[in-house]
């Protein structure tokens, strides 16, 4: 007989139920994906952490800033660093980067920016040295006689409005672009896989490869001075953390952030260690030499872990207690059971990125709440179609017998119908755990943690052991699940 049993679906909806419920409402820092970024929140982090904001966190590498502010606007972060000229231009559609402008424009969605770093980090075009030599070019307007030229933009600058379109128009450049993630950029074009690329002004690899940035003679690119986009209400729910951070003001030079962007992406140290040792005004040292073991069974590997199953476990439970229903449902009239089918297939096909953003403000939530649901919702269509399937598998013959000895209609589920499809769905079921364990790395992007963590965080860097680190407890566990499935499948012709 294979039964949901009564205590496992309260488990499960409760976790699901449950993920996004705080007991406290800590102060959450956010931060986009990328190495800068990264290490200004956690700069934010060790700031409050030391003025004893001890329940501090830091939801780092939350996608672009279409996201982060949409976290911010919903409660869901509370402080992120950005930049002045994304503010406006991007964010707010002005054409000003004033302090002033910007918080009456931000007053309203009850946010506001402050605290302004001492450094501006600009937009820029970039090429080989050699290239820039050779072919002549010293600003971005040169590029236009050269249509031949390999351009390599990441996702977010080839569509904001203050990045590849208004170049396009202002410099009458080509359109063609392939879109490369910031960090993979530089290996490709440090390979002559790509001759042009959008490179921040405080990117640590511009010196180290060599690279000619291009002078913008149209005065194009705004004004982008380092800030703290903030909740109104931060000074008052976080009064210490947010005067130790009101000390940061004017502390970290252009060189300063360069230094530390250095460290992480050349000398493979951990942003929380740059970001320490900023906060205590110790210099940014090399790093030793690490193995992959230690970075796999980093401090974090049993939290990640944890994280990981929680997602997953949590999702899968809860679509077991959905999907079995729903596909019983579609078996017993067509009229339902083909809609059905056809609303959860149709689910699946909407990309996770998507899905997860646009969670974000229906929730008002980042984290784990947005990302079980978004597991959820993709782990229906396997159980569904899997019970389905085993249902309408069964032989008349048998539905007839158990017609026969007067059972009745719940007792021909319960006792027959169901152990008789006991084989199909288990294998919708494993094939919702496996499918969970691969999306859930994706759930990194909106802060929900899990092995994800490590890959956002080695694309930002472009550290290989880093992206391992990641995806390969997420493929053992993938296949730890596949063979307790298999085994469990053997076990039960003789268990029934």
């Amino acid at each position: 007989m294979i039964e949901i049993p009564r205590r496992a679906a309260l488990c499960a909806l409760c976790l699901l139920l449950g993920a996004g419920v705080a007991t406290a409402q800590p102060l959450v820092i956010g931060s986009k994906r990328f190495t800068e970024s990264y290490i200004l929140g956690e700069v934010a982090l060790a700031t409050a952490v030391a003025a004893g904001e001890r329940g501090a966190v830091h939801r780092q590498g939350l996608g672009n800033t279409g996201i982060v502010f949409e976290a911010l606007k919903s409660g869901a972060i509370d402080i992120y660093p950005d930049y002045t000229g994304t503010i406006g231009r991007e964010l707010l559609h002005i054409d000003t980067t004033d302090h002033d402008s910007l918080n009456r424009a931000l007053a309203p969605y009850g946010l506001g920016v402050a605290i302004a770093l001492g450094f501006e980090n600009t937009y820029a075009l970039a090429v080989r040295a050699a290239d820039a030599k050779r072919l002549g070019l010293r600003t971005i307007g040169d590029l236009a006689g050269h249509p031949d030229l390999r351009i390599g933009l990441s996702p977010e600058f080839l569509h904001r409005a203050d990045g590849w379109p208004g170049l396009v128009v202002s410099y009458r450049l080509p359109r063609h672009a392939t879109v490369l993630d910031h960090g993979l950029a530089y290996e490709a074009i440090g390979a002559s896989r790509i001759d042009v690329m959008d490179i921040y002004s405080t990117d640590a690899r511009i010196a180290r490869l060599g690279l000619r940035v291009l002078g913008d003679d149209h005065h194009f690119f705004p004004e982008y001075q380092a800030v703290f986009v903030y909740r109104l209400d931060i000074a008052r729910r976080f009064p210490q953390a947010w005067a130790a951070l009101q000390r940061l003001e004017g502390r970290i030079g252009a060189n300063t952030m360069i230094a530390m962007n250095a460290a992480a992406e050349l000398d493979g140290r951990s942003f929380s260690q740059i970001a320490t040792d900023f906060v205590r005004g110790a210099p940014q040292a090399g790093s030793a030499p690490r193995s992959f073991a230690t970075v796999l069974f980093g401090d974090d590997f049993w939290r990640l872990t944890r994280e990981h199953l929680l997602l997953v476990g949590a999702s899968v439970l809860a679509a077991c207690v959905i999907g079995i229903p729903l596909g019983i449902a579609a078996t017993r009239s067509s009229w339902i059971g083909q809609p059905l089918l056809a609303t959860v297939g149709l689910i699946q096909t909407i990309p996770s990125i998507a899905l997860l953003a646009f969670l974000i403000p229906v929730t008002g939530a980042i984290g784990t709440w947005p990302a079980a649901i978004a597991l959820f919702l993709y782990s229906l269509l396997p159980i569904v179609r899997g019970t389905h399937a085993g249902l309408t598998g069964i032989a008349p013959s048998l539905r007839e017998s158990a017609l026969a000895l007067g059972l009745s209609t719940g007792a021909r589920l319960r006792l027959v119908e169901l152990p008789l499809a006991a084989h199909a769905l288990l294998d919708g079921i494993k094939t919702s755990t496996i499918i969970g364990v691969g999306t859930a790395t994706i759930a990194a992007f909106i802060g929900a943690g899990g092995y994800g963590e490590r890959i956002t965080a080695g694309l930002a860097v472009n550290d290989n052991a880093l992206l391992l680190a990641g995806a390969l407890p997420a493929a053992a566990l993938a296949l730890l699940v596949h063979v307790s499935f298999e085994l469990g499948e053997r076990w039960l012709p003789r268990r029934h």
